[in-house]
């Protein structure tokens, strides 16, 4: 995949805000802090397209980027920031269910995970609302540069197990060293081309 342009478009909370051209759309969701900005500019091969926010939690709203003009990719909130109030969070919650159980141009979600660390309970609990609603998707492992290649097995294993997915719904990433970045483009390329 040869990424020609990327355009920011519009943020919004509800479907009233998001575009309504029909392109499919590609959706990150990830714990706060997981990396989902570097990630997303790491695909893009662009600095600062998705804006990491020096406040966790801070971003509140569901953010379009038009890719090639032909797809966007839709980025969400980080879920999990203890500091965000019940409120937030609960409106977080409303919002994303909402988009993803209503969403018809919606083809892939990727969610990601660090590749360091055990999922958390909120990593499985979105992951469980995701394949309870038979919605496509992908779980990425970022940070891979963070672990030493020998120990890679076993964190992978870990992921694998907590979260009971299988190798093929799995893969590391590295926004550092851009590993894997080939099967990433893979992945949605055949995804646009169901």
């Amino acid at each position: 995949m040869n990424i020609q342009s990327a355009t920011f478009i519009t943020s919004g909370t509800s479907p009233e805000h998001y575009p309504n051209d029909n392109r499919p759309e590609i959706l990150f969701v990830g714990r706060s802090n997981v990396g989902k900005s570097s990630f997303i500019n790491s695909i893009l091969q662009r600095k600062n397209i998705a804006y990491t926010s020096s406040k966790p939690g801070k971003t509140q709203t569901l953010n379009f980027y038009l890719i090639n003009q032909a797809f966007y990719f839709v980025d969400v909130p980080g879920y999990g920031y203890a500091k965000v109030s019940k409120q937030v969070r609960d409106e977080f919650a409303k919002m994303i269910s909402i988009y993803l159980t209503t969403r018809e141009q919606l083809h892939l979600v990727i969610q990601l995970v660090d590749f360091r660390h055990t999922p958390t309970k909120e990593d499985i609990q979105m992951h469980d609302f995701l394949q309870s609603y038979d919605i496509p998707t992908i779980v990425v492992g970022t940070k891979l540069d963070k672990v030493p290649k020998t120990k890679r097995k076993r964190y992978e294993k870990d992921i694998l197990k907590t979260l009971q997915i299988t190798q093929d719904e799995f893969l590391p990433y590295s926004s550092e060293t851009k590993e894997n970045l080939d099967i990433v483009y893979d992945i949605i390329n055949q995804v646009l081309e169901e």
